[in-house]
Formats: structure tokens, sequence, C-alpha cells
């Protein structure tokens, strides 16, 4: 019997008080964009399901307002989300800052992994990964608003040593994503641009006695598939939605390089503009290493990336992304995670077990806010919750971490000109403050890991030390008291002398990247 059936009757599973777990990312990456529609349209047409509890890893949605989990951001509809990013979908950050919902934020990494255990029959997810951090039980346990006040993460001690305990929690139906499949289920996601926890969660919802629905653009005959490109076999499926009109991103309905049939020249795209961005971009990938393993975050860290490709060293390094893409180089903005030449695609919690047993040597990471104390805000700021995707997962795990963004924020008005910074307007907000709205990290307990910890922005380089933040270049043009003291709410280290940042950085031709890689000459193990 077929399991092919309309979005709105795959939909009328979905009960009261049910749980939901939903896979996908930013920029409509494996987006089961019809079946969220179809759920919102029925709670419109009904009023059901009430009360529902929305569980994702990645965020999904266009930062904006209409796509992703934003058809299902009605109030009454939703009672709980724990979600690992919340920035990509404003309505469901709102609905949490307006205490409409109860509002957690679990790390990508740990739902990830939490959701394999779940498979598993376990009882929740064992790691250090969160300690010391907002989702440590002893500081705000993932609680993002007043709402939420049940306990999700416990402190728990083995062999003398901390851990945390994610407990498992019921899934009623996974609403998961696909590429093709047949009237059986059986799914694979080739033509997709990554994985995810597809696998994970379709396994989760079936230990659970839940359902899961599965999404695809095409509907082929059996003979037509593959088993190799099976991703989730149809034992583990209870019904195929088939949506033709299915995009692979908000940007194309399909890219080939981004589904890995194609490869493109990366050094002939047009280059970035020499802006603030590149110029932290530069400046961090001078750090790096011939031969690392890196993680690039979303955001100003991207711009690293791009630096990578327009010099033609995208095979030098090594880049990958929590998503489970290894090489190549991201795509940026909205769509980031979705890879130009990668060589190879593994399960979202395959890269995040890799990150966690050490494979990272570098990552670059945004920040909103560090203090005085070491400690980085990366996911609630000025009130507004954005949640903090990987970040926990991919700072705690990576040797040398390099927190990227613009000195101050909200009005920052930066020009090169002659190369030298010039600093036209401050922005309206410090983002180097007294005390952090919220503990994404602590960089005191990243250099207690034995970590290193650097900070890039475009007028100024510093290194994390156990004494506090050390001063150790600023940008040609920069007056170290009035552009870097003069902005900071804390003290810096400053050092008789203060290096200026390489000049290349600010010349609009390419700058050489290579050769400076070439003196790098010390081991990454070192």
């Amino acid at each position: 019997m077929s399991k092919i059936v309309s979005a709105s009757d795959a939909v009328s599973v979905v009960e009261d008080g049910n749980t939901v777990l939903v896979v996908g990312a930013g920029g409509g990456l494996l987006e089961p964009d019809a079946l969220l529609r179809a759920l919102g349209q029925r709670y419109v047409e009904t009023g059901h399901p009430r009360d529902l509890t929305i569980v994702y890893a990645a965020g999904l949605g266009d930062w904006k307002t209409a796509r992703g989990l934003a058809p299902i951001a009605q109030r009454g509809m939703v009672k709980r989300v724990i979600g690992g990013h919340w920035g990509d979908c404003p309505p469901l950050a709102q609905m949490a800052a307006d205490e409409e919902i109860e509002a957690y934020n679990i790390s990508l990494g740990v739902l990830n992994l939490l959701h394999r255990e779940i498979a598993g029959g376990r009882p929740g997810l064992i790691t250090d990964i969160g300690i010391g951090t907002f989702v440590d039980p002893r500081i705000e346990g993932g609680r993002m608003n007043q709402s939420a006040k049940d306990d999700l993460v416990e402190v728990i001690e083995i062999a003398g040593r901390e851990y945390l305990f994610y407990k498992a929690y019921q899934v009623d139906v996974a609403l998961v994503r696909g590429w093709s499949a047949d009237g059986d289920g059986y799914t694979s996601l080739v033509g997709e641009t990554m994985w995810l926890d597809t696998l994970a969660a379709a396994m989760a919802a079936h230990a659970c006695g839940g359902k899961t629905i599965v999404q695809v653009k095409n509907v082929v005959d059996p003979t037509e598939l593959n088993p190799w490109e099976v991703k989730v076999p149809g034992v583990l499926v209870d019904a195929v939605v088939h949506h033709p009109g299915q995009w692979q991103s908000y940007e194309s309905e399909f890219d080939p390089v981004y589904a890995g049939r194609k490869r493109v020249a990366l050094a002939d795209r047009a280059p970035a503009p020499l802006d603030a961005r590149t110029v932290i971009g530069r400046r961090a990938a001078l750090l790096l290493r011939p031969g690392a393993v890196v993680n690039l975050g979303v955001g100003v860290p991207d711009r690293v990336g791009s630096v990578i490709a327009e010099e033609g060293l995208e095979e030098e390094v090594t880049l990958t992304t929590e998503h489970g893409v290894v090489g190549g180089v991201s795509a940026t903005g909205v769509i980031f995670g979705a890879s130009s030449n990668f060589r190879a695609l593994i399960d979202g919690p395959d890269m995040i077990n890799l990150y966690h047993g050490g494979c990272l040597d570098y990552s670059f990471l945004g920040f909103a806010e560090m203090d005085q104390a070491g400690h980085v805000n990366a996911s609630k700021f000025n009130g507004i919750i954005m949640g903090s995707g990987g970040f926990v997962d991919i700072a705690q795990s990576a040797r040398i971490l390099v927190l990227c963004g613009t000195f101050t924020a909200s009005g920052l008005d930066v020009r090169v000109e002659d190369g030298q910074l010039d600093i036209r307007r401050e922005g309206k907000i410090r983002k180097f403050v007294e005390r952090v709205e919220q503990i994404t990290v602590s960089g005191r307990d990243l250099l207690a890991r034995g970590h290193k910890v650097y900070l890039v922005t475009e007028r100024a380089l510093f290194e994390l030390r156990n004494g506090g933040l050390a001063l150790l270049e600023v940008a040609p043009g920069v007056d170290v008291e009035r552009h870097v003291i003069g902005q900071m709410g804390f003290a810096a280290l400053v050092g008789d002398q203060v290096g200026i940042m390489e000049p290349a950085i600010f010349d609009r031709t390419p700058m050489g990247l290579a050769k400076h890689w070439a003196k790098n000459v010390a081991p990454l193990k070192d």
C-alpha cells in the first residue's frame, strides 16, 4: 500500500499536546515547507492542534517573517519550543519575548546527539558540552524566558568529573525532507545540500512509537532508487508528501554545485568588497596554518571562507560546517551551509561527534559581546533571543577559537582608504562590556581546557589570556586610546609594543595569503 498522501492528510496525525521534531536549516535547506504550511493552515481552519512542543536543532527561516517555522508561530498552537537557533524565525522569537510560549535553547550539536540517544531508547545524553554556559542548570539551564520553568538539563558526576545530562523526550511526529522517495517511503537525499539529523530524527520518532512524515520533490519507482543512496529506510517512514514545487534552497530550485554534482572555479568569483567584514576575514585567515581542519560560523566569519576562495587556497585547509559538510567553501548569507566543491557529506550527529572528539584545529565564530571575565555572548542581546546554534559545541571543542566581529555595532561606518582604516562613525552599541547579557561560552573555561582564544575586529586583534584580554595589533590609521581603549567597557592589557596589522589586508588586490601561511611552519599539534 502506497504511503503517498497529501500534505493536509499527512499532518492530520499531529494531535493536541504532541511533540513535533522538525529537521531543516536556514535558507530553505532541507526545510519541509509544505508540511509546515499545511500544519499551520490546519490550525487556522480548525483551531487544532494546540499546545504543541516544537523541537529543532538548526534554525529554519530567512531571518524575516514568512518562511521556515513562521507558519506555526501562532498563539495557542505552540506551547513550548526547544530550539538550537532562534534568529532565523523572528515571529517565534517574538512569541518567546512576549512570554506566549516556553522558550528553551539547547545547542545544535547536543540536540543532534540527543536524537540519537532517543533513537536507541536511552534516557538522555551525557556530555561536558555546555558546562559553565547558559545551558548549565546552575546558570540558566537553557531557559530563554520566564515562562520556561522545567529542568531539561541536570549536572551529574561520573568518576569524579562533572557532566551535563540532557534528558530524552517523547517524539510524537518528525517532519523531515528528502529529494526523492518511492511509494514505500524509501527516501534519498541525493540532490539536497546536506543531510543534517534527518535519519536520527526518523529513528527517534520510530523508537518513541511516533510518526515520521517525509516531504520530497520527486516520487520515483522503487527500481529507480539506488540502495546506496537511500538515507531513510521505508520502515521508518509513515507518510510521503509529494511536493513538486520544492526548492533546494530559498535562492534556487536546484543548483548542481550545492548538490555536489558540479565543481566551480571559486577564485573566479567576484571578490568581496573591501569593507569591515573583509578586513576581519583577511586578518582572521592569517591565523590559519596549512592542513588545518576548520569550522566557519555564519555571518562575519563566513568572510574567512570567501578570502580563502579568492586566494585559491580552499584545498590547503579543510573547511567544515556543523551540518555535516566536509571540504569546499560554504555559501554566505541566508543559505550558509550549502557548499561549493565539498568533498564529503556526513550526518550532522557524526560531524558533532568529530567536533566533540577533538578533530577541529580552528573555529571562526561571530560574537555579540565579551566581558572582562572573558565570557562571550552570541545568543541573547538587547532582550532579543538569537540562540546559540552550534556555537557551544564548536567553541568548546576547537583547539583555537577565533571570534570575529566588528568592534562596535549599530551604525558603525568604517572605510578603507589609502591602505588605512578610516573610522567615520562609531556604532551605538559597545560590544566589549563589563558584564555580558548571557554566557554563551566562558573564555576562561576554554583557557582551562588548554585552548587558545583570539578576537579579530576590523581595527584590533586580541588574545584572551589568563590575565585578561591582550591587545596584539591595530589597523593602520587606528588610534589605540581613542578607537580601542576608549570604546571598551573594561581595561585591556596593552603592552609597550602594539603591532600594526599586515598592510596587504588593506590593499584592494589579493593579499597573497599563501606566502603568509608559508611562514606558519610550526606543527598544528603544538
